[in-house]
Protein backbone atom coordinates (compact mmCIF):
# COMPACT_ATOMS: atom_id res chain seq x y z
CA UNK A 1 0.00 0.00 0.00
CA UNK A 2 0.75 3.65 0.03
CA UNK A 3 1.43 5.87 2.67
CA UNK A 4 0.76 10.33 1.92
CA UNK A 5 2.27 12.64 4.05
CA UNK A 6 1.01 15.93 3.63
CA UNK A 7 2.93 18.99 4.65
CA UNK A 8 0.44 22.04 5.46
CA UNK A 9 1.39 25.44 6.20
CA UNK A 10 -1.55 28.03 6.97
CA UNK A 11 -1.32 31.24 5.95
CA UNK A 12 -3.23 34.03 8.16
CA UNK A 13 -5.16 31.30 9.94
CA UNK A 14 -8.61 32.53 10.67
CA UNK A 15 -10.58 30.43 13.17
CA UNK A 16 -14.08 30.79 13.77
CA UNK A 17 -15.53 33.40 16.82
CA UNK A 18 -19.02 33.56 17.65
CA UNK A 19 -21.19 36.17 17.03
CA UNK A 20 -22.51 37.22 20.37
CA UNK A 21 -26.28 37.88 20.84
CA UNK A 22 -27.46 40.81 21.40
CA UNK A 23 -25.36 43.55 23.25
CA UNK A 24 -26.29 45.74 26.60
CA UNK A 25 -28.10 44.15 28.84
CA UNK A 26 -30.63 41.83 27.04
CA UNK A 27 -31.40 39.85 30.32
CA UNK A 28 -35.03 38.46 29.95
CA UNK A 29 -36.99 35.36 30.08
CA UNK A 30 -40.11 34.63 28.36
CA UNK A 31 -39.96 37.57 25.83
CA UNK A 32 -43.02 39.22 23.50
CA UNK A 33 -42.98 39.60 20.05
CA UNK A 34 -40.90 42.69 19.31
CA UNK A 35 -42.44 45.92 18.54
CA UNK A 36 -41.25 48.97 17.52
CA UNK A 37 -42.75 51.93 18.94
CA UNK A 38 -41.66 55.79 17.81
CA UNK A 39 -37.92 54.65 16.58
CA UNK A 40 -37.67 51.96 19.51
CA UNK A 41 -37.75 48.39 19.92
CA UNK A 42 -39.80 47.00 22.97
CA UNK A 43 -39.77 43.54 24.30
CA UNK A 44 -41.67 42.75 27.70
CA UNK A 45 -41.29 39.47 29.63
CA UNK A 46 -42.01 37.37 33.31
CA UNK A 47 -42.54 39.55 36.38
CA UNK A 48 -43.05 42.78 34.93
CA UNK A 49 -41.03 45.23 33.08
CA UNK A 50 -39.00 44.38 29.99
CA UNK A 51 -35.91 45.87 27.20
CA UNK A 52 -35.74 48.43 25.12
CA UNK A 53 -33.42 49.31 22.02
CA UNK A 54 -32.39 52.04 20.37
CA UNK A 55 -31.02 49.49 16.82
CA UNK A 56 -32.15 46.52 17.75
CA UNK A 57 -28.65 45.30 18.63
CA UNK A 58 -27.93 47.43 21.89
CA UNK A 59 -30.49 46.09 24.57
CA UNK A 60 -31.32 47.97 28.39
CA UNK A 61 -33.64 47.73 30.85
CA UNK A 62 -36.61 49.97 30.88
CA UNK A 63 -39.89 49.00 29.67
CA UNK A 64 -42.84 49.24 31.94
CA UNK A 65 -45.80 46.59 31.98
CA UNK A 66 -47.97 46.73 34.93
CA UNK A 67 -49.17 43.09 36.75
CA UNK A 68 -46.59 40.81 37.24
CA UNK A 69 -47.52 37.93 36.26
CA UNK A 70 -46.00 35.62 33.05
CA UNK A 71 -44.90 35.32 29.35
CA UNK A 72 -46.73 38.44 27.98
CA UNK A 73 -47.02 39.37 24.60
CA UNK A 74 -47.53 42.81 22.51
CA UNK A 75 -49.23 43.87 19.59
CA UNK A 76 -49.70 47.11 17.52
CA UNK A 77 -53.68 47.36 16.16
CA UNK A 78 -54.92 50.83 14.73
CA UNK A 79 -53.25 53.43 17.01
CA UNK A 80 -52.64 51.35 20.01
CA UNK A 81 -50.66 48.72 21.72
CA UNK A 82 -52.49 45.94 23.03
CA UNK A 83 -50.86 43.21 25.29
CA UNK A 84 -51.71 40.46 26.79
CA UNK A 85 -50.56 38.30 30.05
CA UNK A 86 -50.45 35.32 32.19
CA UNK A 87 -51.19 36.38 35.29
CA UNK A 88 -50.71 33.11 37.78
CA UNK A 89 -50.68 29.33 36.33
CA UNK A 90 -47.54 27.53 35.58
CA UNK A 91 -47.29 25.99 38.61
CA UNK A 92 -46.24 29.76 39.78
CA UNK A 93 -47.71 29.37 43.49
CA UNK A 94 -48.41 25.88 43.62
CA UNK A 95 -51.09 25.69 41.35
CA UNK A 96 -52.98 25.60 37.85
CA UNK A 97 -55.47 28.34 38.62
CA UNK A 98 -54.26 30.89 35.39
CA UNK A 99 -55.70 33.90 34.83
CA UNK A 100 -55.33 35.47 30.64
CA UNK A 101 -55.46 39.34 31.17
CA UNK A 102 -55.59 42.33 28.61
CA UNK A 103 -54.64 46.04 28.47
CA UNK A 104 -53.96 48.96 26.09
CA UNK A 105 -51.74 51.73 25.84
CA UNK A 106 -51.21 54.36 23.36
CA UNK A 107 -47.47 53.79 23.40
CA UNK A 108 -44.86 51.57 24.73
CA UNK A 109 -42.16 54.52 25.74
CA UNK A 110 -42.92 54.98 29.53
CA UNK A 111 -41.32 58.59 29.31
CA UNK A 112 -43.91 59.89 27.14
CA UNK A 113 -46.67 62.11 28.51
CA UNK A 114 -49.71 59.29 26.55
CA UNK A 115 -48.00 56.46 28.67
CA UNK A 116 -51.12 54.52 30.81
CA UNK A 117 -52.08 51.39 30.90
CA UNK A 118 -55.90 50.67 31.02
CA UNK A 119 -57.15 48.52 33.61
CA UNK A 120 -56.87 44.64 32.96
CA UNK A 121 -59.48 42.60 31.40
CA UNK A 122 -59.54 39.14 32.03
CA UNK A 123 -60.33 37.14 28.60
CA UNK A 124 -59.71 33.35 30.10
CA UNK A 125 -59.07 31.39 33.34
CA UNK A 126 -58.15 27.91 34.62
CA UNK A 127 -59.56 26.51 37.65
CA UNK A 128 -56.64 24.33 38.77
CA UNK A 129 -58.34 21.04 38.36
CA UNK A 130 -59.11 21.05 34.69
CA UNK A 131 -56.74 19.65 32.34
CA UNK A 132 -55.43 23.06 30.85
CA UNK A 133 -53.23 25.78 32.67
CA UNK A 134 -54.52 29.87 31.64
CA UNK A 135 -50.29 30.66 31.00
CA UNK A 136 -48.48 31.99 27.74
CA UNK A 137 -50.81 33.78 25.72
CA UNK A 138 -50.07 35.00 22.15
CA UNK A 139 -51.85 37.18 19.66
CA UNK A 140 -52.40 36.70 16.34
CA UNK A 141 -54.43 39.59 14.06
CA UNK A 142 -55.80 37.84 10.93
CA UNK A 143 -54.54 39.97 8.10
CA UNK A 144 -57.33 38.08 5.72
CA UNK A 145 -60.27 38.50 7.92
CA UNK A 146 -58.86 41.00 10.61
CA UNK A 147 -60.29 38.97 13.32
CA UNK A 148 -58.03 38.68 16.94
CA UNK A 149 -57.15 35.19 17.87
CA UNK A 150 -55.43 33.91 21.13
CA UNK A 151 -53.56 31.20 21.58
CA UNK A 152 -52.31 29.99 25.44
CA UNK A 153 -51.89 27.10 27.86
CA UNK A 154 -48.39 24.83 28.68
CA UNK A 155 -47.54 20.94 28.70
CA UNK A 156 -49.97 20.90 31.90
CA UNK A 157 -53.18 19.82 29.38
CA UNK A 158 -53.65 21.92 26.10
CA UNK A 159 -53.07 24.51 24.28
CA UNK A 160 -56.29 26.43 23.56
CA UNK A 161 -57.54 29.32 21.12
CA UNK A 162 -59.80 31.69 21.79
CA UNK A 163 -61.21 34.71 19.68
CA UNK A 164 -60.87 38.26 21.34
CA UNK A 165 -62.99 41.55 19.93
CA UNK A 166 -59.67 43.56 18.18
CA UNK A 167 -61.41 47.04 19.31
CA UNK A 168 -61.78 46.40 23.22
CA UNK A 169 -59.69 43.36 23.51
CA UNK A 170 -62.42 41.09 25.44
CA UNK A 171 -63.60 38.04 24.61
CA UNK A 172 -65.66 37.80 21.92
CA UNK A 173 -69.35 37.08 23.17
CA UNK A 174 -69.86 33.30 22.90
CA UNK A 175 -66.86 31.98 21.73
CA UNK A 176 -65.68 28.72 22.97
CA UNK A 177 -62.13 27.73 23.76
CA UNK A 178 -60.70 24.91 20.93
CA UNK A 179 -58.08 22.57 21.99
CA UNK A 180 -55.45 23.12 19.21
CA UNK A 181 -52.19 20.93 20.10
CA UNK A 182 -50.31 19.06 23.46
CA UNK A 183 -46.78 18.06 24.71
CA UNK A 184 -45.74 22.39 24.31
CA UNK A 185 -46.19 25.56 26.04
CA UNK A 186 -45.62 29.50 25.28
CA UNK A 187 -47.14 28.81 21.74
CA UNK A 188 -47.29 31.53 18.84
CA UNK A 189 -49.72 31.96 16.21
CA UNK A 190 -48.75 33.70 12.78
CA UNK A 191 -50.04 33.78 9.28
CA UNK A 192 -48.06 33.57 5.77
CA UNK A 193 -49.03 32.09 2.66
CA UNK A 194 -52.75 31.42 2.83
CA UNK A 195 -50.88 29.17 5.86
CA UNK A 196 -51.47 29.47 9.85
CA UNK A 197 -48.25 28.39 11.64
CA UNK A 198 -48.89 27.41 15.46
CA UNK A 199 -45.16 27.41 16.75
CA UNK A 200 -44.79 25.64 20.12
CA UNK A 201 -41.88 25.68 22.83
CA UNK A 202 -40.78 21.96 23.38
CA UNK A 203 -38.80 20.52 26.57
CA UNK A 204 -37.95 21.43 29.65
CA UNK A 205 -37.61 25.18 31.10
CA UNK A 206 -35.98 26.99 34.05
CA UNK A 207 -33.06 25.03 34.74
CA UNK A 208 -30.53 27.26 33.08
CA UNK A 209 -27.64 25.04 31.16
CA UNK A 210 -29.97 21.82 31.81
CA UNK A 211 -33.26 23.17 30.40
CA UNK A 212 -34.33 21.27 26.80
CA UNK A 213 -36.30 24.40 25.28
CA UNK A 214 -36.34 23.81 21.80
CA UNK A 215 -39.31 25.27 19.13
CA UNK A 216 -41.68 23.26 16.57
CA UNK A 217 -44.33 24.13 14.73
CA UNK A 218 -47.27 23.11 12.45
CA UNK A 219 -49.43 24.53 10.40
CA UNK A 220 -52.74 24.35 8.74
CA UNK A 221 -55.03 26.03 6.19
CA UNK A 222 -57.23 27.12 8.63
CA UNK A 223 -56.64 28.78 12.01
CA UNK A 224 -58.77 26.28 14.35
CA UNK A 225 -56.55 23.40 12.48
CA UNK A 226 -55.77 20.77 12.77
CA UNK A 227 -52.19 21.76 12.70
CA UNK A 228 -49.88 19.13 11.12
CA UNK A 229 -45.94 19.05 10.72
CA UNK A 230 -43.93 18.28 8.09
CA UNK A 231 -44.45 14.48 8.09
CA UNK A 232 -48.24 14.96 8.88
CA UNK A 233 -48.77 14.38 12.26
CA UNK A 234 -51.31 16.26 14.56
CA UNK A 235 -49.99 19.18 16.97
CA UNK A 236 -52.92 17.12 19.08
CA UNK A 237 -50.95 14.40 19.22
CA UNK A 238 -47.40 15.83 19.49
CA UNK A 239 -46.30 16.56 16.38
CA UNK A 240 -44.10 19.59 14.92
CA UNK A 241 -41.08 20.26 12.75
CA UNK A 242 -38.13 21.85 14.43
CA UNK A 243 -37.41 25.71 14.10
CA UNK A 244 -34.48 26.27 16.56
CA UNK A 245 -32.40 23.79 19.41
CA UNK A 246 -29.64 24.72 21.32
CA UNK A 247 -26.48 25.67 19.05
CA UNK A 248 -23.44 27.59 19.78
CA UNK A 249 -23.04 27.99 23.15
CA UNK A 250 -26.68 28.88 23.59
CA UNK A 251 -29.09 26.34 24.95
CA UNK A 252 -32.69 26.36 25.96
CA UNK A 253 -34.45 28.62 22.99
CA UNK A 254 -38.22 29.45 23.32
CA UNK A 255 -41.18 32.05 23.23
CA UNK A 256 -41.34 32.40 19.79
CA UNK A 257 -42.00 35.82 18.32
CA UNK A 258 -41.94 37.08 14.62
CA UNK A 259 -40.96 40.59 13.04
CA UNK A 260 -40.73 41.30 9.20
CA UNK A 261 -38.21 43.85 9.00
CA UNK A 262 -38.51 44.63 5.14
CA UNK A 263 -39.49 42.31 2.28
CA UNK A 264 -37.86 39.22 2.25
CA UNK A 265 -36.08 40.47 5.69
CA UNK A 266 -37.79 38.54 8.83
CA UNK A 267 -36.18 37.67 12.51
CA UNK A 268 -37.78 35.76 14.82
CA UNK A 269 -37.19 36.19 18.58
CA UNK A 270 -37.21 34.01 21.52
CA UNK A 271 -35.30 33.74 24.85
CA UNK A 272 -32.07 31.53 25.46
CA UNK A 273 -32.85 29.58 28.77
CA UNK A 274 -28.82 30.13 28.72
CA UNK A 275 -25.79 31.53 27.53
CA UNK A 276 -23.04 29.98 28.90
CA UNK A 277 -20.93 32.99 28.55
CA UNK A 278 -23.18 35.09 30.36
CA UNK A 279 -22.88 32.60 33.49
CA UNK A 280 -25.84 30.75 32.40
CA UNK A 281 -28.18 33.46 32.49
CA UNK A 282 -31.62 33.42 29.97
CA UNK A 283 -31.07 36.11 27.23
CA UNK A 284 -32.82 38.14 24.30
CA UNK A 285 -32.08 35.92 21.57
CA UNK A 286 -32.66 37.44 17.34
CA UNK A 287 -31.77 35.28 14.38
CA UNK A 288 -32.89 36.04 10.71
CA UNK A 289 -35.53 33.71 10.07
CA UNK A 290 -36.02 31.97 6.59
CA UNK A 291 -38.79 29.84 4.88
CA UNK A 292 -38.01 26.67 2.94
CA UNK A 293 -40.02 24.44 1.34
CA UNK A 294 -42.90 26.81 2.98
CA UNK A 295 -41.62 25.70 6.56
CA UNK A 296 -40.03 28.04 9.19
CA UNK A 297 -36.82 27.72 10.04
CA UNK A 298 -33.62 30.06 12.21
CA UNK A 299 -31.13 31.16 10.61
CA UNK A 300 -27.59 32.00 11.18
CA UNK A 301 -25.34 35.45 11.56
CA UNK A 302 -22.42 35.19 9.67
CA UNK A 303 -19.35 34.21 12.23
CA UNK A 304 -15.75 35.45 11.50
CA UNK A 305 -13.80 33.98 8.55
CA UNK A 306 -12.91 34.04 5.12
CA UNK A 307 -15.36 33.47 2.47
CA UNK A 308 -16.12 33.70 -1.47
CA UNK A 309 -18.92 36.21 -2.19
CA UNK A 310 -20.81 34.71 -4.67
CA UNK A 311 -23.35 36.78 -6.92
CA UNK A 312 -27.19 35.30 -7.19
CA UNK A 313 -27.76 36.48 -10.02
CA UNK A 314 -24.69 34.36 -12.00
CA UNK A 315 -22.84 32.81 -9.57
CA UNK A 316 -19.37 34.85 -10.46
CA UNK A 317 -17.08 36.33 -7.46
CA UNK A 318 -16.63 39.31 -6.21
CA UNK A 319 -12.85 40.33 -6.53
CA UNK A 320 -10.30 43.06 -7.09
CA UNK A 321 -10.08 43.75 -10.61
CA UNK A 322 -6.56 43.23 -10.84
CA UNK A 323 -4.76 40.88 -13.60
CA UNK A 324 -5.02 37.33 -13.64
CA UNK A 325 -1.72 35.42 -12.49
CA UNK A 326 -1.39 32.54 -13.75
CA UNK A 327 -0.46 29.38 -11.25
CA UNK A 328 2.61 27.54 -12.89
CA UNK A 329 2.10 23.51 -13.41
CA UNK A 330 4.07 20.62 -14.68
CA UNK A 331 1.30 19.18 -17.21
CA UNK A 332 0.95 16.00 -19.38
CA UNK A 333 -1.16 15.39 -21.99
CA UNK A 334 -4.01 13.66 -20.79
CA UNK A 335 -3.78 10.77 -23.49
CA UNK A 336 -0.35 9.83 -21.72
CA UNK A 337 -0.98 9.81 -18.19
CA UNK A 338 0.73 7.06 -16.88
CA UNK A 339 -1.21 5.80 -13.70
CA UNK A 340 1.29 4.75 -11.76
CA UNK A 341 3.61 7.66 -11.55
CA UNK A 342 2.79 8.99 -7.81
CA UNK A 343 0.72 12.44 -8.00
CA UNK A 344 2.39 15.81 -7.20
CA UNK A 345 -0.69 18.21 -5.32
CA UNK A 346 -0.20 21.53 -6.40
CA UNK A 347 -0.50 24.36 -4.01
CA UNK A 348 -2.70 26.82 -3.53
CA UNK A 349 -1.51 30.35 -4.82
CA UNK A 350 -0.45 32.30 -1.95
CA UNK A 351 -1.04 36.11 -1.85
CA UNK A 352 3.00 36.74 -1.53
CA UNK A 353 2.91 35.77 -5.04
CA UNK A 354 0.64 37.86 -6.43
CA UNK A 355 0.22 41.29 -4.38
CA UNK A 356 3.41 42.89 -6.08
CA UNK A 357 1.51 42.84 -8.93
CA UNK A 358 -1.41 45.15 -7.52
CA UNK A 359 -1.96 48.68 -8.02
CA UNK A 360 -0.93 50.65 -5.52
CA UNK A 361 -3.88 52.69 -3.95
CA UNK A 362 -7.16 52.15 -4.20
CA UNK A 363 -8.48 48.81 -6.89
CA UNK A 364 -11.65 48.77 -7.78
CA UNK A 365 -14.24 45.47 -7.63
CA UNK A 366 -16.00 42.95 -10.26
CA UNK A 367 -17.08 40.04 -10.23
CA UNK A 368 -15.56 36.98 -12.51
CA UNK A 369 -15.31 33.07 -11.78
CA UNK A 370 -14.22 31.73 -8.83
CA UNK A 371 -10.81 30.24 -9.23
CA UNK A 372 -9.36 29.86 -6.13
CA UNK A 373 -7.27 32.80 -6.08
CA UNK A 374 -6.27 35.44 -3.31
CA UNK A 375 -7.77 38.35 -4.52
CA UNK A 376 -11.25 36.06 -4.09
CA UNK A 377 -10.67 35.29 -0.69
CA UNK A 378 -12.41 37.97 1.46
CA UNK A 379 -11.83 38.10 5.35
CA UNK A 380 -15.63 38.82 7.27
CA UNK A 381 -14.96 40.07 10.83
CA UNK A 382 -18.13 41.19 13.09
CA UNK A 383 -17.34 44.00 14.97
CA UNK A 384 -20.14 44.02 17.48
CA UNK A 385 -18.44 46.66 19.96
CA UNK A 386 -18.83 49.42 17.20
CA UNK A 387 -22.51 48.42 16.81
CA UNK A 388 -25.19 46.59 14.75
CA UNK A 389 -28.81 46.48 14.33
CA UNK A 390 -32.08 44.03 14.73
CA UNK A 391 -30.81 41.08 12.04
CA UNK A 392 -27.04 41.95 13.55
CA UNK A 393 -23.79 43.24 13.91
CA UNK A 394 -21.58 45.67 11.76
CA UNK A 395 -18.99 43.93 9.78
CA UNK A 396 -15.54 44.28 8.69
CA UNK A 397 -15.06 43.04 4.74
CA UNK A 398 -11.01 42.60 3.77
CA UNK A 399 -9.20 40.70 1.13
CA UNK A 400 -7.49 37.93 3.50
CA UNK A 401 -4.01 38.66 4.80
CA UNK A 402 -4.42 42.09 4.39
CA UNK A 403 -5.88 45.91 5.80
CA UNK A 404 -7.58 46.54 2.31
CA UNK A 405 -11.11 47.22 2.92
CA UNK A 406 -14.26 46.77 1.06
CA UNK A 407 -15.19 50.57 0.78
CA UNK A 408 -18.61 52.08 -0.58
CA UNK A 409 -17.87 55.45 -2.91
CA UNK A 410 -20.45 58.58 -3.25
CA UNK A 411 -21.14 57.69 -6.62
CA UNK A 412 -22.88 54.76 -5.42
CA UNK A 413 -19.72 52.40 -6.48
CA UNK A 414 -17.01 49.62 -4.69
CA UNK A 415 -13.57 50.03 -4.17
CA UNK A 416 -11.28 48.64 -1.80
CA UNK A 417 -8.46 50.82 0.55
CA UNK A 418 -6.66 50.76 3.41
CA UNK A 419 -9.11 50.14 6.48
CA UNK A 420 -9.29 53.31 8.60
CA UNK A 421 -12.40 52.63 10.48
CA UNK A 422 -14.80 54.73 8.01
CA UNK A 423 -18.39 54.23 8.13
CA UNK A 424 -18.39 54.01 4.69
CA UNK A 425 -16.17 50.55 5.33
CA UNK A 426 -18.87 48.95 7.44
CA UNK A 427 -21.58 46.72 6.73
CA UNK A 428 -24.43 44.99 7.66
CA UNK A 429 -24.56 41.13 6.07
CA UNK A 430 -28.56 40.11 6.48
CA UNK A 431 -29.70 37.08 6.29
CA UNK A 432 -32.66 36.78 3.67
CA UNK A 433 -36.07 34.38 3.80
CA UNK A 434 -34.92 32.42 0.97
CA UNK A 435 -31.44 32.00 2.55
CA UNK A 436 -29.30 34.26 0.52
CA UNK A 437 -27.96 37.58 1.44
CA UNK A 438 -27.81 41.58 1.28
CA UNK A 439 -25.03 43.54 2.12
CA UNK A 440 -25.55 46.64 2.86
CA UNK A 441 -23.23 49.96 3.31
CA UNK A 442 -23.62 51.41 7.35
CA UNK A 443 -22.69 54.45 5.44
CA UNK A 444 -22.24 56.03 1.61
CA UNK A 445 -20.39 59.41 1.92
CA UNK A 446 -22.92 62.07 1.04
CA UNK A 447 -26.04 60.46 2.15
CA UNK A 448 -27.60 60.19 5.29
CA UNK A 449 -27.35 56.76 7.19
CA UNK A 450 -31.22 56.32 6.86
CA UNK A 451 -30.77 56.52 3.20
CA UNK A 452 -27.45 54.68 2.80
CA UNK A 453 -28.89 51.51 4.33
CA UNK A 454 -31.63 51.19 1.93
CA UNK A 455 -29.01 50.24 -0.61
CA UNK A 456 -26.77 47.00 -0.72
CA UNK A 457 -24.33 45.31 -3.06
CA UNK A 458 -26.19 44.90 -6.37
CA UNK A 459 -25.03 43.03 -9.36
CA UNK A 460 -26.18 45.52 -11.89
CA UNK A 461 -23.89 42.99 -14.85
CA UNK A 462 -22.74 39.66 -14.72
CA UNK A 463 -19.30 41.55 -13.75
CA UNK A 464 -20.35 44.69 -12.59
CA UNK A 465 -20.83 45.04 -8.93
CA UNK A 466 -22.09 48.70 -7.60
CA UNK A 467 -24.70 49.76 -5.24
CA UNK A 468 -28.16 49.98 -5.43
CA UNK A 469 -31.71 50.27 -3.75
CA UNK A 470 -32.51 46.76 -2.44
CA UNK A 471 -35.11 44.95 -4.13
CA UNK A 472 -36.02 41.32 -3.24
CA UNK A 473 -37.75 40.65 -6.04
CA UNK A 474 -34.34 40.83 -8.00
CA UNK A 475 -31.27 38.37 -7.72
CA UNK A 476 -29.10 41.52 -8.39
CA UNK A 477 -29.43 42.04 -4.73
CA UNK A 478 -28.56 38.80 -3.33
CA UNK A 479 -25.76 37.31 -2.55
CA UNK A 480 -24.09 33.74 -1.33
CA UNK A 481 -21.37 33.65 1.58
CA UNK A 482 -19.52 30.59 1.01
CA UNK A 483 -16.96 29.49 3.83
CA UNK A 484 -13.46 28.63 2.80
CA UNK A 485 -10.98 26.79 3.77
CA UNK A 486 -7.76 27.68 4.70
CA UNK A 487 -4.68 27.88 2.09
CA UNK A 488 -2.90 25.05 1.61
CA UNK A 489 0.31 25.85 0.77
CA UNK A 490 4.42 23.75 0.26
CA UNK A 491 2.54 20.72 0.27
CA UNK A 492 4.69 17.97 -0.54
CA UNK A 493 4.57 14.25 -1.24
CA UNK A 494 6.35 11.10 0.23
CA UNK A 495 5.52 7.74 -1.02
CA UNK A 496 6.68 4.84 -0.09
CA UNK A 497 5.33 1.06 -1.36
CA UNK A 498 5.50 -1.25 1.47
CA UNK A 499 4.39 -5.50 0.51
CA UNK A 500 1.75 -6.76 2.19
Amino acid sequence: MKRILIILSFFNFCTFTLCRAQVGAPYIHDPSTIAECDGKYYTFGTGGGGLISSNGWKWESGAERPGGGAAPDVMKIGDRYLCIYGATGGGLGGGHNGRILTMWNKTLDPKSPQFKWTEPIEVASSDGMEDQDAIDPCLLLDPTTGRLWVSYGTYFGTIRLIELDPKTGERMKGNKEQDIAIDCEATDLIWRDGWYYLLGTHGTCCDGVNSTYNIVVGRSRNVTGPYLDNVGRDMMQGGGRMVIAAGERFCGPGHFGRTIIDEGVEIMSCHYEADFDQGGRSVLGIRPLLWKNGWPIAGEQIQAGTYEIESERRGYSLELAVDFVRIQQERQAFWHINPNEPVKPIANQTLAEVQDTWPEGEIAVRCSDYMFRPWQRWSITPVPQIGGNICGPLYEIKIEGTNRSLTATADLQLTTRQFQSEDCQLWFIEQLTDGTYRIVPFDIPGKKKEEAQRYCIYSAGDSTPTLSLYDFSSDNSKWNLKHLPVVQTNITLNTTKTDK
